[in-house]
């Protein structure tokens, strides 16, 4: 949710994100990023277009926040 608000402006909220948009929007390397979405369960593969849902994403982090 945090990185939504702080690139609100250069990334309008989208569902599905790609693998190189979600990790610019996380400010987190491409392969860091790839391990943390499929831990997450958040990966949708559609013949050979892979998509994050960022939905997903968000619960998942808010998930280890409160914690």
């Amino acid at each position: 949710m945090f990185a939504h608000l702080v690139l609100r402006t250069q990334y309008p909220r989208r569902k599905y994100v790609r693998y190189k948009e979600g990790a610019e929007l996380y400010g987190m390397s491409l392969c860091h990023f790839k391990a943390f979405a499929h831990e997450a369960g958040a990966v949708s593969k559609i013949n050979k277009m892979v998509l994050v849902d960022m939905d997903i994403l968000d619960k998942y982090i808010e998930y280890f926040r409160e914690k």
